[in-house]
This record gives C-alpha cells, sequence and structure tokens, in this order.
C-alpha cells in the first residue's frame, strides 16, 4: 500500500528504531534527565549555534503549541497568528482551552506579512479602550506554513523587528522544520531561527520520530517550565523515549537527510501531477503539494491512494494535499504514476 496522506503514517525512521533498541535496556533516570536526552541536547545546541540554549522535549505539536504558548504569554495577552495558522484553524482551540487568545491576521500564502503585523500591534496599543483588549503578547509562525511555503531569512528579520518594537515574543512552530531547512534556494537555517525566535521547535513526529518535539529557547525558557509541563500532563516518565530519538536525529546529519528526502520525493511527485495535466494550487518548495482535482477524478483516486483532502475552491473541484517523507520510495512514486494513468 502506498500513501500521501501526510507526512507521519509509517512509523519512525530505521536508524531512529535502531537506537531505541540499542538503549533499551540501559536504565537511566527518568523525566529528560538521562544522558541520551542531554545528548541530544547538547547535538540540537550545537545544530543551532546557541550553546546557553535550554531545550526541552514534549511528544506532539498540539501539545507543544499549548503549553509553550501558554506558558510565554501573560495572562492579558493574546497570540496573534495567520487566519490558515494551525492554532487558529486545527488545533481544536487546544492553546485557548490554556487560556490563550489567537488573534488572526490575514495570510499570504500561509504567511504573515509584517507590515500587517506592525498596525495590528500599533493599532490595537494606541487604542483608548486597550485596557478592555487583549494584548498582543507573542507572534506565532510556522515553517513551513500550512501550504509549504517558506518564510525568507528577510521576511523573518522584519517579523522580529516587530515583535521587538512592541514588545512582543516571537514562537516559531517547526513540526516539518527539517522540510523547510533542505528546500532548494531556502536562506533560513537553525543558528537564524535561534537568533530571531525567543521560541521555536524543532519537529520530530513528522521528521522521523515515533514521536516527539524538541522546544528552543535560545534565551533560555520561562520560570518554573518543568512544573509547568508537568502541571499540563505533558511530562513523560519516561522522557528518554524523545530523547534517544533527537540523538539518532542530530548524529550524522540524519534530521537534514531525512529533509532532503521529503523535499526530492515532492519535486519528482510534482513532475508527475503535471505530467497528467494535474495543476498545483500554489508552487510549494517543501514535502507538502497541493493538487486541483476535478471531484470525480479525486473520488477516484481516494479509493486507490490515501491523499489529504484541503478545501474545495469552488463546487466542480477539490484541493488535495500530497505530503512525502522519509518513507517515500521510487516505487511509491512509479505507482501512483501508473494510477493516475488509469484514472
Amino acid at each position: 500500500m502506498i500513501t500521501f496522506e501526510n507526512d507521519y503514517s509509517c512509523g519512525a525512521h530505521p536508524a531512529v528504531l535502531e537506537r531505541l533498541l540499542q538503549t533499551n535496556l540501559v536504565p537511566q533516570p527518568g523525566y529528560g534527565f538521562d544522558a541520551f536526552s542531554d545528548s541530544a541536547r547538547s547535538k540540537l545546541r550545537a545544530a543551532c549555534a546557541c550553546p546557553t540554549a535550554e531545550i526541552h522535549f514534549l511528544t506532539g505539536g498540539t501539545q507543544t503549541n499549548a503549553v509553550v504558548l501558554a506558558s510565554i504569554l501573560r495572562p492579558w495577552e493574546g497570540v496573534i497568528a495567520a487566519e490558515t495558522g494551525h492554532i487558529h484553524v486545527h488545533e481544536a482551540g487546544a492553546p485557548e482551552a490554556l487560556g490563550c487568545k489567537v488573534l488572526a491576521l490575514p495570510e499570504h500564502q500561509g504567511k504573515l506579512d509584517a507590515g500587517e503585523l506592525r498596525t495590528l500591534a500599533a493599532t490595537l496599543l494606541r487604542d483608548e479602550n486597550v485596557e478592555h483588549m487583549v494584548y498582543p503578547g507573542v507572534v506565532y509562525l510556522s515553517h513551513p506554513t500550512e501550504w509549504g511555503t517558506l518564510y525568507t531569512r528577510a521576511e523573518l528579520e522584519a517579523i522580529s523587528a516587530v515583535c521587538r518594537e512592541f514588545g512582543m515574543r516571537l514562537y516559531l512552530d517547526g513540526a516539518r522544520l527539517a522540510y523547510g531547512l533542505m528546500a532548494d534556494g531556502t536562506d533560513v537555517d537553525l543558528p537564524l531561527l535561534a537568533r530571531l525566535c525567543d521560541a521555536f521547535y524543532v519537529g520530530g513526529t513528522k521528521c522521523g520520530t515515533l514521536c516527539g518535539e524538541a522546544v528552543v529557547f535560545p534565551k533560555g525558557a520561562p520560570d518554573h517550565f518543568l512544573n509547568f509541563i508537568k502541571k499540563h500532563g505533558a511530562m513523560m516518565a519516561k522522557g528518554r523515549l524523545c530523547g534517544v530519538q533527537f540523538d539518532a536525529l542530530f548524529t550524522d546529519g540524519l534530521y537534514f537527510e531525512i529533509g532532503r528526502q521529503g523535499v526530492q520525493t515532492a519535486a519528482r511527485l510534482k513532475t508527475i501531477l503535471a505530467r497528467h495535466g494535474i495543476p498545483c494550487y500554489m508552487d510549494t518548495p517543501t514535502n507538502q503539494q497541493f493538487a486541483i482535482l476535478d471531484n470525480d477524478r479525486y473520488e477516484a483516486l481516494r479509493q486507490r491512494v490515501p491523499v489529504g483532502f484541503w478545501s474545495h475552491p469552488d463546487e466542480m473541484h477539490t484541493v488535495v494535499r500530497f505530503a512525502t517523507a522519509w518513507y517515500t520510495t521510487d516505487a511509491y512514486l512509479e505507482t501512483l504514476d501508473q494510477i493516475l494513468a488509469a484514472l
């Protein structure tokens, strides 16, 4: 069976599983205080060129977004996100359940615009009734975005500058960060994120692990962050589970290899779609490709290949997401090519 439904349909990269087996019977302290987690933190700090960064491991993206945002927001503040942002659309109100009101701005191929961000912050903070309103406290970005698009270095620097101007913190969701870092033509890397962000996470679940996200606080975590994790039920007794996996991901460049694999197979997938007359909804350089299918073709395809529904641009068509990952092989692509030819 082949699938393009998402980038986490299979378990873990074989090298990650091998490392879990190798360390399985080695007794270690719990709650992330183990040697494997310490090793992973050291490797992540080196990759980010940020030796003083504080790093914590959580198990999933929604949990990570909710816990981190609730910890860095003051009680009277909200978080600004694009109207397509994951925290605004696809997390069932999880951040808001912890008291984090989302302030949505228009999206531009999934991205926030620094000028519009500045206008929103300035308008809110000069309102004479601001004491009755939610202050803008954090700006949330995802890289890649929900549309698989990427911020440039200049765009991130402009957004960071607005955050500094208005005393806001910058938080970046890196669920698919491996694919963004390895996209052709990108000028964004981990050291840049460590320089510009107050917090960001390096995604594992969608990038080769069974589960796990590594939260990086370049300037230090909020006070008593471990207590905060525990209070919200997000602390694992077997914290080593995430530590071992990230230690494997950041050994011999595996994380970047996984990202490169996803990007390269997505490029070949895009060529296959074009050969069968299937247009892309927008040009995306990462592992997510969004295709426009007429509804009948979509129904026929989904009977044979799992793909992700995304939207209906009109009554006759469906936007479908094809996602590639470390397990997307040439055989996957050849099979898809044959199926599309037969539709």
